[in-house]
């Protein structure tokens, strides 16, 4: 997840300065905060290109998928889905010799990414970042992938403050259409490639650790999962925190918040930006069996969405409940 990460002067990203060499721009050494900034400034470092640098890792971006298509399901497969992948598509295309850009949730060894040995790229979601962008991040990684070396892992890499994101190299009229999978097999589905000893093993506890999950069809971002006892549906909504929350409280009062006899709204967690609110269901209601109340369930919210009075003090109730259970995942 995305977090404000505290750094030390040798892992300091470095900036560009604004002299140009041969039309490209230099890179500006980090050096230490007080001295004199290696760009010719005459400024100290920390006021000059540091204060580039430092904002870049201290700044956290709220909603750093917001533009693209399918905000909700990026920040699903960011948070709450253990194995999916989704094709990307590029602004201009793909480049020469890249034959297809997937992202996936996680890849082996924790790899930021992967440039297989067809050319393909396959980008990982679910890694650390180095700054406050997780766009930035990814974007980042994704470029270094694009110009990788076929049959080679991406490692991490300090992003530099002034890089593209995402929103400036996805093709921001292509569909979004995540796959999800019951394993990680997608990461090596027709050779052996990079399949060391290392790579198995990590394979094998990836596919342990997996919670059975299954995105509905019915309705956009909604996410069944299976765990011991019971079972939860996770549903990211693009709806404004406040007014989702007046909604959720007024059909929460109304007793009309569930999806169906012993099933219950517990709770919602926050992130990137977005609200995901949580559902309790019975271990025998799989996802085939949400796809209906979860359709009327989205009816309901978007009459209740379309309320503008005020609550009533049984909706104030509901609400106060409503935000005592509010997780913040990121």
């Amino acid at each position: 997840m995305a977090k404000k990460r505290p750094q030390s002067k040798a892992t300091k990203p470095q900036v560009t300065s604004g002299a140009r060499s041969a039309g490209r721009e230099e890179p500006v050494p980090v050096v230490g905060a007080r001295e004199p900034c290696p760009c010719g400034s005459g400024r100290r470092y920390k006021a000059c290109h540091g204060r580039a640098a430092a904002h870049a890792v201290t700044e956290l971006v709220q909603r750093p998928f917001e533009g693209l298509p399918g905000e909700c399901d990026w920040v699903a497969l960011r948070e709450l889905v253990p194995a999916a992948t989704v094709a990307l598509s590029l602004k201009g295309g793909l480049p020469e010799g890249v034959p297809s850009v997937t992202l996936a949730t996680v890849l082996p060894m924790a790899w930021p990414a992967l440039r297989r040995d067809d050319g393909s790229v396959l980008l990982a979601l679910q890694n650390d970042t180095s700054s406050g962008d997780l766009s930035r991040d990814l974007a980042d990684t994704l470029q270094r992938a694009l110009a990788a070396e076929p049959g080679t892992p991406v490692a991490a890499h300090r992003v530099p403050a002034d890089g593209p994101r995402l929103q400036d190299l996805l093709d921001a009229d292509a569909s979004f259409e995540p796959v999800v999978h019951s394993g990680f097999e997608f990461w090596v589905p027709d050779s052996a490639e990079n399949s060391t000893p290392e790579v198995a093993a990590s394979l094998e506890r990836a596919n342990a650790a997996a919670i059975p999950t299954v995105r509905l069809a019915g309705v956009d971002s909604a996410y069944w999962c299976e765990v011991p006892d019971k079972n939860h549906l996770r549903w990211v909504m693009p709806h404004a925190e406040e007014q989702l929350l007046d909604a959720l409280a007024r059909l929460h009062a109304a007793g009309t918040s569930s999806l169906g006899e012993g099933t219950r709204l517990v709770g919602s967690f926050r992130a990137h930006g977005l609200m995901v609110p949580v559902w309790d269901l019975p271990s025998a209601m799989g996802a085939e069996e949400c796809e209906k109340p979860a359709a009327e369930f989205a009816e309901r919210l978007a009459a209740a969405l379309a309320v503008d009075t005020p609550l009533t003090a049984e909706e104030r109730r509901a609400r106060g409940g409503l935000t005592n259970r509010q997780v913040t995942l990121s």
